[in-house]
Formats: structure tokens, C-alpha cells, sequence
């Protein structure tokens, strides 16, 4: 009988083949690299995440992205991008704006007739013909006891060919209201600050004014003093808001018209300046990014705010959409200023609050009020532990509380 069992067969000997040695190198960096980008991938999604829903770095998922992006050393990219933008959003031409836009309130007043600068004269608008109530002051905000105007408010059209949009003017007396720079953990850094947000209590008892500063501190090509110490070496000829220790405010050239000294009590410097003996300065229109600002450069008609002091030392900042630093300038100028400067720009960085309330008594982002309806940071955002860019108040000045029975009639635009 013949066996169905298969023929026994040794097993064969392990083969001694192997793939080539690059192979498995390869194979090795793919998984390194793979690895890396999980790694860096992770990263960048977390920290963009986290910026996406932090309001600090802005009001707009769009800001709050282009933050990101800066602070993660694609700024040239991000510049790009709103480069691009803005060439396929420009504003639009013409038109009118809409009903009320050039403010309401009262323009003449009865106040003491010393002890105080005298009322702004009518801004000509920047447009040709004035609408009807274009370039009126207002008498706007916390008043002295004595019920002295600290702060009055105009608004007019940037140009002649954006003429839908509005500007709002700001004029501050200074021999009323004090100043006071607040600093940031984000700008200018570093820390921890006397004075930072919130605005404290105490501090808002005669709180009347809170505005945006300037650019990122890398951006603006200047210097940040303050609290005794020099956070970034200030810049001869750079524009300077300059605070003294009596709270005294002024817009000055570094090195011509302000020099350090024991009275000086902060300095910020943003750019150079825009106007200067009361005249926009020459090269606005230049394409210069690092002399008017690496963030678009001067060009574009976009928000933007600035800084003025006038010859009797008034200070007036300037807010508002469609704006080329051009532009900026001149309403500066038509406003009064004899030295003036660009802030900070883009919708959610121009920011300028009024607020109101009966004096020595604390009051909230509640009690303020923005200078335009457009501007869409609110006036909370001094009272939160998280804004940490820094801004500047205007307080009243100690005395103010006590009232003046002689009056005299003060008419704004007068």
C-alpha cells in the first residue's frame, strides 16, 4: 500500500538577505520628519486656537489671526496678505454719510472766564463744502465741577473723494485733565507695570478720556519709558508722546523738543512725525515702510488715529476709517495741531472712549462711551485684566472738584 503522507523535507535555513542600509535610513528620517511636523503642526494649531479666542489680540478673528501670525514670524506674510486685501476693498467713493454723523450736544457754554484754554475754532472740512454741522465741536464727557468743558468732539469727512465717511476730532484741555500712560505684558512688555490695566477704581473717579497708544513695539521704530526705567532705548528724532510727573501731555520730537530730564515721567515713540510747525510734513506719499510705519506703510486708506498738540498745548487725537497717513495729517492740522503723529491702525486697535458720571464716584467701561459708532473696541476693554496692550487716560486734574461761581459764555468754534 503506498503512503499518502508528504515527504518529509528539512525546513530551509533563514535567508541572509537584507534590504540595502539607505533603505532603512530612509525610513527612519520619514518617521523623524513625520514626527517634527505632528510636533510643529500641534504647536502652531494650539497657539492659533488660543489666539483665535483671545481677546486681547483683537476684537475680529481676522486681527486676532494677523497677531498670531506676527508673533510667530510670518509678519511679512501676514503684511501681504492685508496688502492684498485692501487693493481688492478699497473704500468707496462718494456719498454721503448718514443722518447725525456729525455729533450732537451742546456748543455754548457758561464757564469761568479763566483757569482754562479757550474753546477749538471750527474744523474746515477736509471735503470742500462743509456739510451741515461738519467741523462743530461738542462739548463731550466728564465736565469739572465747576462745569468747565475738559474735552469737546468733531467730526468731519477725510477727503474729498471718500466722502461717506467720518472722522471724529477729539480736543483735550490740558489745564484741566492730566495724563497717564498705562503699559502692557504685550506691548511694550515686560512688567509688572504701576499703572496697567484695569483701570482701577479709585482711578476712575475722575477718569474722562482712555485712547489707543501706538504700534507693536517692533513695528513702531521707537523707544518706551516709564516708571523710572527705560523699557526700549528711545530713538532721537523719533515722534514721542511725551508725560510729564504734573501729568502734563505734549507731542514732541525726541532730542529737539524733549529731552530726558527728572520731570519726564513716560515716553512713548511710535514712527517719526507727521506734522511738524503746524504743516504736514514732506514725503507723506512716499512709499517708506520703516519711516511711516512697516504695518502697510502710509498709503492706504484705512483706520487709522493720531496724536496733536496745539500751540497753547491743547493735545487732539484723531480717529477714524479711510484714512492715509496723508490724510491724517491734515486733519490734525485743520483740527489746530502744530506737532503731530500716527498712532496705532486698523479697526480693532483704533479706539477712543469718552466716558461720563458723577465725579469722585468709581464708574465702569459701562459709563464710556466711543468717539465713533464704527469704532469697534468698547470702552470695556480698559476695565479688563486681559487687555495688555498699553493706552493712555485723561483724569481730571486734583481741584477740579472744587466750583468757580465766575462765568463768562464760551461758544466752541468761536
Amino acid at each position: 500500500m503506498v503512503s499518502s503522507r508528504p515527504v518529509y523535507r528539512p525546513p530551509t535555513a533563514p535567508s541572509s538577505h537584507r534590504l540595502p542600509a539607505y533603505v532603512y535610513w530612509r525610513r527612519r528620517a520619514i518617521v523623524a520628519l513625520s514626527a517634527v511636523t505632528l510636533v510643529v503642526v500641534g504647536y502652531f494649531g494650539i497657539t492659533l486656537a488660543f489666539a483665535l479666542n483671545n481677546p486681547s489680540y483683537g476684537v475680529s478673528y481676522m486681527a486676532r489671526g494677523a497677531e498670531w501670525g506676527r508673533q510667530h514670524g510670518i509678519g511679512g506674510f501676514v503684511t501681504w496678505l492685508e496688502t492684498e486685501y485692501y487693493k481688492l476693498n478699497p473704500p468707496k467713493t462718494g456719498g454721503k454719510p448718514p443722518a447725525g454723523s456729525f455729533g450732537s450736544g451742546k456748543t455754548k457754554v457758561n464757564v469761568p472766564a479763566a483757569g482754562h484754554l479757550p474753546a477749538p475754532a471750527t474744523i474746515s472740512t477736509p471735503a470742500g463744502t462743509p456739510l451741515p454741522g461738519e467741523g462743530v465741536w461738542h462739548v463731550a464727557g466728564r465736565e469739572t465741577a465747576s462745569g468747565i468743558p475738559t474735552i469737546y468732539e468733531a467730526f468731519v469727512r477725510p477727503d474729498a473723494l471718500h466722502t461717506s465717511y467720518v472722522v471724529g476730532v477729539a480736543w483735550m484741555d490740558t489745564t484741566l485733565l492730566r495724563a497717564q500712560l498705562y503699559s502692557g505684558s504685550f506691548i511694550p512688555g515686560g512688567g509688572p507695570f504701576v499703572h496697567s490695566a484695569p483701570i482701577r477704581p479709585l482711578a476712575s473717579e475722575t477718569l474722562v478720556a482712555a485712547f489707543n497708544a501706538g504700534f507693536r513695539m517692533q513695528d513702531a521704530n521707537g523707544g518706551y519709558y516709564t516708571q523710572g526705567t527705560t523699557i526700549l532705548p528711545l530713538r532721537t528724532g523719533a515722534a514721542s508722546v511725551v508725560i510729564y510727573k504734573d501729568g502734563l501731555m505734549t507731542v514732541a520730537q525726541w532730542g529737539r523738543d524733549a529731552t530726558m530730564n527728572n520731570q519726564i515721567a513716560s515716553v512713548r515713540q511710535n514712527l517719526d512725525l507727521i506734522v511738524d510747525h503746524g504743516k504736514p510734513v514732506a514725503g507723506l506719499t512716499a512709499a517708506n515702510a520703516i519711516k511711516w510705519g512697516k504695518t502697510l506703510g502710509g498709503t492706504f486708506n484705512v483706520w487709522r488715529s493720531g496724536l496733536g498738540v496745539t500751540k497753547n498745548g491743547a493735545i487732539i487725537y484723531v480717529g477714524g476709517p479711510s484714512l492715509s497717513i496723508s490724510d491724517l495729517a491734515n486733519v490734525l492740522v485743520r483740527a489746530g495741531a502744530v506737532r503731530g503723529m500716527q498712532l496705532d491702525i486698523n479697526t480693532d486697535w483704533v479706539q477712543y472712549s469718552i466716558f461720563n458720571g458723577p465725579l469722585n464716584t468709581p464708574i465702569t467701561g459701562a459709563n464710556g462711551v466711543n468717539l465713533l459708532q464704527g469704532m469697534i473696541g468698547p470702552p470695556t476693554r480698559y476695565f479688563t485684566t486681559w487687555w495688555n496692550r498699553d493706552f493712555f487716560t485723561m483724569s481730571l486734574r486734583p481741584g477740579q472738584s472744587t466750583a468757580s461761581t465766575t462765568t463768562t459764555t464760551t461758544t466752541a468754534g468761536g
